[in-house]
This record gives structure tokens, sequence and C-alpha cells, in this order.
């Protein structure tokens, strides 16, 4: 009977550890930046059927809510909100990006609270303009870094703007979740604006990918030097479009075990000849959930 009673005991301690275990899982982080394609430019009543379902404005679909995604958007003060399909831009923002949809699938997913940190500005290069003292750029070269500062500060620097909201969501929510938290993935859409400067592009963009993993992992303290980044090619029928850009980025992809790379090269684009229709948008947002999924799982 003693020893019945030792071992109840013991499988009581071990269910009890396991299922604090499990509790104590990390809350998933995603970081998704880059220009308008990210920021979204695809009307919200062309969301999926299924996005749709979650509006409370059936009308322009304006208004909604995802139940598990929480969202600090273009926001230095770093407040996250319940996610909904909007741009970030002040007029007619009832906008959407292929990130609306891989939120909303990694929720099915995953069926608990995550977050995206995200910062996207449209018509916004890498490259710098060293003649112009106008223009924002996502530029990580040390040197053009020094001379200025954040875009949300005033300055010219998205990626500092995009490091100080990354910094300051840690600061005041992720760090202080009890079951901690872990960043998964770099999203980016980006490049149409480089189309001048593209043979420049394959470094550009592998010194921004190395300066955010670099940050972070000084900033947390744990190793980010292979935080997978996740991409996506601009459409060869895109009026800015650039080979030496797309070559840039296959290159980053091949040479960078961490980068996938999803090709959107006959992706359908709105009138304008810039952005993504909705099937477009829709189809990256999908692949980059399949990419994450594989990643996270």
């Amino acid at each position: 009977m003693k020893q019945a009673m030792k071992y109840l005991i013991f499988v009581l301690i071990f269910v009890a550890s396991s299922c604090n275990v499990v509790a104590s899982k990390p809350v998933h982080v995603i970081i998704t930046a880059g220009q308008s394609n990210t920021d979204g430019r695809t009307s919200n009543k062309d969301l999926p059927d299924y996005i749709k379902a979650l509006a409370k404005d059936t009308a322009e679909y304006s208004e909604g809510a995802y139940s598990c995604c929480q969202i600090a958007q273009n926001d230095p003060d770093g407040k996250f909100i319940p996610f909904w399909p909007r741009a970030a831009r002040s007029e007619r923002n009832s906008l959407w990006a292929y990130d609306a949809v891989t939120y909303y699938w990694l929720e099915q997913l995953l069926k608990d609270k995550f977050y995206v940190i995200k910062w996207a500005v449209g018509g916004t290069s890498i490259a710098p303009n060293y003649d112009s003292v106008k223009g924002r750029y996502w530029s990580a070269d040390s040197e053009w870094l020094s001379q200025t500062e954040s875009t949300s500060k005033g300055g010219r620097s998205l990626l500092l703007s995009f490091i100080q909201e990354i910094d300051i969501c840690i600061d005041q929510t992720l760090s202080k979740l009890e079951e901690g938290y872990h960043i998964d993935a770099f999203l980016w859409h980006q490049g149409e604006s480089d189309q001048r400067k593209g043979k420049d592009y394959y470094d550009n963009l592998k010194a921004v990918v190395t300066y955010v993993r670099t940050h972070l992992s000084q900033k947390t303290g744990k190793d980010y030097s292979k935080l997978p980044f996740i991409f996506g090619t601009v459409a060869r029928s895109n009026k800015s479009y650039s080979s030496e850009v797309e070559a840039g980025m296959r290159r980053l992809a091949e040479e960078d075990s961490n980068a996938y790379l999803i090709d959107m090269s006959d992706a359908e684009l709105l009138n304008d000849r810039l952005h993504f229709n909705k099937e477009s948008a829709e189809h990256l947002g999908r692949e980059m959930y399949k990419c994450l999924a594989e990643i996270m799982f």
C-alpha cells in the first residue's frame, strides 16, 4: 500500500511538472518590415472571406480583431493592440498586406497568443541618397547611421525606428511575460525602390539582416545569429522591377541557410503595376506561413 502511494505521488508530481513545462513554453514573436507591399495596398474589401468573417464592419471591413495576434505597428511607443489589417499611412488605411494572411493561419496553428512587431513604409529603399537631406532609408551602413537617427525622432533611418520599436516592445511587454518569449522569424518584402542601385542590393540587404540579428543577440542575450529571414522577390511585371535586385535576393538565399526566398516573379499586380493584387498578396502570405510553420515545428 505504501509503495502504491509513493508511486501515485510520483505520477502526480511528474504530471504536474509536465504541465508546467507545457505552460511555460515561450510566447512566439514575429518581426516584419519592408515597403508598401508590406504595409499593404490592397483594399480590405478584397480580404479573403475567412478574414472578412472576423470583421465588425461588413461594409468597408475597416474594423475587426484577430483573437490571438497582438501587433505593434509603426509605433515608437511599442504598444501592442489586437491585429486587424490596416496600412500605417494616415489616409485611406483600410488596406491589407500579405502578412494578414500569414498571421491568420499562424493563429489557426498556434491557437494561443503571439506578438508581431512591424515597421513598414511605402516607397523606401535600403540604399540611401547621399546627395539628399530628405528621404527615409533602411540602410545598415555604419557611417551613414552615425550621421542620422531614427525617423520616429526626426531622422532618416527606418532601420533605427524598427530597432527602437523592437527594443521598447521587449522592455515594456515581452521581457515581462512569465512564460518568456522567442523571436521566431524576420519577415520582409522590399526592393522596388532600390531599382537604381540594384548592383548593391545583395550587400545592402545582407547588411540589414546581419544588423537585425546582431542587435537582437546583444539586446536579449540569446543567440539570434541564425534568425530565420523570410522574404519574397519583386514581381517581374512591376514597373520598378530590377533583375539586379532579384539576383541579389537569390544570392543571399543561396548563401544563407537561414534565409528563405519566396518566388513572386509571376505575381499579378494592381493597375498601378506596383502592388500585389488580392490573389498575389494571399499567395505570398500563405507561403510565408508555410515557411514559419516548418521553422517553428
